[in-house]
């Protein structure tokens, strides 16, 4: 019995050693397995990312080559562009050269030529002089034998057919001076106008009577407009300008004769769409500030164009009137820009007639400051610009020059003739003030044919771009006074049939001339 107890006990313990080992087992291949799956599971997830990676590096990879070669071709684009304004600049460069060249070996000629002829009228002179000297000692021996009259009485005789030769002798070399003079100066002034024009090139930016302000979307047009219209109506209050809302899309149209409430307008507007702010006060509040900025901005331009052509020393008041004239138009010419170019063409001028180039360019600038404020004070803007100039103790000549450049008054220095000059240079020519060429030789031949469907009348002249017409009369049909009457019935006839710009100045010349001949 005792041995049956331990046989099964021994039975036991091995049977649950067997069970133990078994379950062991088995949980250890569940585990491995497990464990497996899991290291294959971090493999395959491991693996795709190393692939997801890969692909974002080339990526990035391919993103940075496309970046590389675009900054490549950019930076190959600005190079070639820049080699290529080097190169136009260089061709121009030496076309200037070689026209400097070509008018220094011209001027060369001339003075070579200059230097021979006063050679040999020197030469002559002395021949003449020795002639001269011959016949009167001839004359005064001559007179001497055959005569009765005294030493002295044939010396005054002598003496006053020498004074007649003599001045003879002056008229005709008088003459042939002047006519020498008049075919060099000609050709100079040509020379020297050419020139001046070539220093200066500039272009125009032309104002219109409107502006346009760009809206982010058409439903801001309501909120510029505000309820019952109070917003867009205490805009124009504020300004001065007509603000159009119509169906042009994302845009509102700024109307106004006056460029520079018409610019305030147009920041005002802009600043209040930027701020979002649109209301009665807020618009009188922006519209306020945008003056004051405006004035700072009216002073920096003409600032600038002082500087621009090397003036100094201008009035505070005058600079201001200077800047004023960048929203000031003349025929569509920007009136600026146009004072700027006549500066430089002055000081072009002067420099070549070895006249005070800085006084040139000062006239030049100054010469329509009048155009700032005649829409203000009474007068043309020649007598305006001339009072101003006066007021802020600019010399005589400035102020001369200032109220001559259109004829008004007489011009009594070298600088106020070129001032003429160089503003007929600059408004004169086609396109400057929205005229096309046919246009313009249009307009310059009906003036001159209105001028000779009048009896009596020989010739006409159109000049100064059509600001003057010069009648030539036939002095034995039109007397002294009738050309009084025909100049008024010229003008009456030009204002009736015509449209043009400004004023034109009619000029009747009757002249008697006696033509004879030495044979």
């Amino acid at each position: 019995m005792n041995n049956i107890i331990i046989l099964s006990a021994i039975l036991a313990i091995f049977l649950s050693f067997l069970w133990g080992y078994l379950t062991r087992k088995f949980i250890s291949e569940r585990k491995i397995k497990r464990a497996e799956l899991r290291v294959r599971e971090m493999l395959e997830q491991a693996q795709k990312q190393i692939e997801a990676k890969k692909q974002k590096i080339k990526l990035e990879a391919k993103e940075r080559m496309y970046k590389l070669r675009s900054q490549f071709e950019r930076e190959t684009k600005e190079r070639r562009y820049e080699l290529l304004n080097l190169e136009k600049r260089l061709n121009q460069r030496e076309i200037n050269l070689e026209r400097k060249i070509e008018l220094g070996e011209r001027k060369e000629r001339e003075l070579r030529q200059r230097s021979g002829q006063l050679a040999l009228q020197e030469r002559s002179l002395q021949q003449r002089k020795r002639e001269l000297s011959d016949l009167l000692a001839e004359e005064k021996e001559r007179l001497h034998q055959i005569s009765n009259l005294s030493k002295e009485e044939a010396k005054k005789i002598l003496l006053s057919r020498m004074e007649r030769d003599i001045e003879q002798e002056k008229n005709v070399l008088l003459k042939r001076a002047e006519e020498e003079i008049k075919r060099s100066s000609e050709q100079k002034a040509k020379e020297i106008l050419s020139l001046a024009m070539q220093k200066c090139a500039s272009e125009y930016s032309t104002e219109a009577t409107v502006s346009v302000v760009s809206l982010p979307n058409d439903e801001m047009k309501g909120r510029i407009i505000g309820r019952e219209g109070r917003n867009i109506r205490a805009l124009e209050m504020a300004t001065g300008i007509d603000v159009i809302v119509d169906d042009t899309p994302e845009a509102v149209v700024l109307s106004g004769f006056d460029a520079i409430r018409r610019e305030i307008a147009r920041i005002t507007l802009e600043r209040l769409i930027a701020d979002g702010r649109i209301h009665p006060a807020r618009i009188e509040e922006m519209v306020a500030k945008v003056k004051e900025e405006m004035q700072q901005t009216i002073y920096k331009h003409g600032e600038e164009a002082a500087f621009e052509v090397g003036v100094q020393g201008l009035h505070p008041e005058e600079i201001r009137l200077l800047g004023k004239l960048r929203y000031r138009t003349s025929f569509g010419q920007n009136v600026l820009q146009h004072s700027v170019e006549v500066a430089l063409l002055m000081g072009a001028m002067a420099a070549e007639l070895r006249e005070n180039v800085h006084l040139a360019k000062r006239i030049g600038l100054l010469h329509d400051i009048g155009k700032s404020v005649d829409r203000e004070v009474e007068g043309t803007h020649a007598e305006i610009g001339a009072n101003l100039a006066k007021r802020y103790g600019e010399s005589p000549i400035i102020v001369n020059a200032i109220a001559a450049h259109h004829e008004n008054v007489k011009a009594e220095s070298v600088l106020a003739v070129l001032t003429q000059a160089a503003d007929a240079l600059s408004a004169s020519r086609p396109g400057v003030r929205r005229e096309t060429v046919e246009m313009y030789v249009k307009r310059l031949e009906s003036l001159e044919n209105i001028a000779k469907s009048f009896p009596g009348v020989e010739k006409s002249y159109a000049m100064h771009a059509g600001r003057e017409v010069r009648v030539i009369v036939q002095s034995d049909k039109i007397s002294d006074l009738e050309t009084v009457g025909l100049a008024h019935e010229i003008t009456k006839k030009i204002e009736s049939e015509l449209a043009y710009p400004g004023q034109i100045k009619v000029v009747v010349i009757r002249e008697t001339r006696a033509i004879e001949y030495a044979k």
